[in-house]
């Protein structure tokens, strides 16, 4: 079974190409079909249980940047809670994971349009540089996830004192 990228999904194109604009005219079809008024079950989510895709794990979206001392990740996690999130980190990576679970119960015939990801999701972030990892923090607020990592600057020197055992 061939995959179908997002767009083929939710647009319903197909991925063959055609040299000429007289090519896509035979490939439309002439009349509809009765079930042109029922939902398109190309934006279904993959895991409705009329869709014969396996389960999968989506991915969370994240913005990453950089101040004078700090990377800077966020991400929307809107409809879950802190204590359902995952945050696991490194010197040089993150590791975000959570759920996010659905509250109310649609069948899927009623619906028109199913655009939201609900379920498991995660997303590793290879950091630019390296990260002081017991300084970081995390928030939570209106839905956006604020991850502070403080720079750790390798430049830095110090001078050790011996000190008479």
């Amino acid at each position: 079974m061939i995959k179908r990228s997002f767009f083929e999904r939710l647009t319903g194109a197909s991925s063959d190409t055609f040299d000429s604009f007289d090519d896509v005219s035979s490939a439309i079809p002439a009349t509809r079909d009765d079930s042109s008024n029922r939902p398109d079950k190309s934006l279904s989510h993959p895991e409705t249980p009329d869709d014969t895709s396996s389960v999968h794990e989506g991915q969370l979206p994240v913005d990453v940047y950089q101040t004078t001392g700090d990377i800077v990740i966020h991400a929307f996690v809107a409809g879950v809670r802190p204590d359902e999130l995952s945050i696991s980190i490194s010197r040089d990576m993150v590791e975000i994971g959570g759920s996010r679970a659905e509250r109310s119960q649609v069948s899927a015939p009623d619906y028109f349009t199913r655009e939201l990801f609900w379920g498991s999701f995660s997303r590793t972030v290879v950091l630019p540089q390296e990260i002081d990892v017991d300084a970081a923090t995390a928030t939570a607020k209106d839905g956006l996830l604020t991850l502070t990592l403080p720079k750790l600057d390798r430049t830095r020197q110090t001078k050790l004192r011996v000190k008479a055992g």
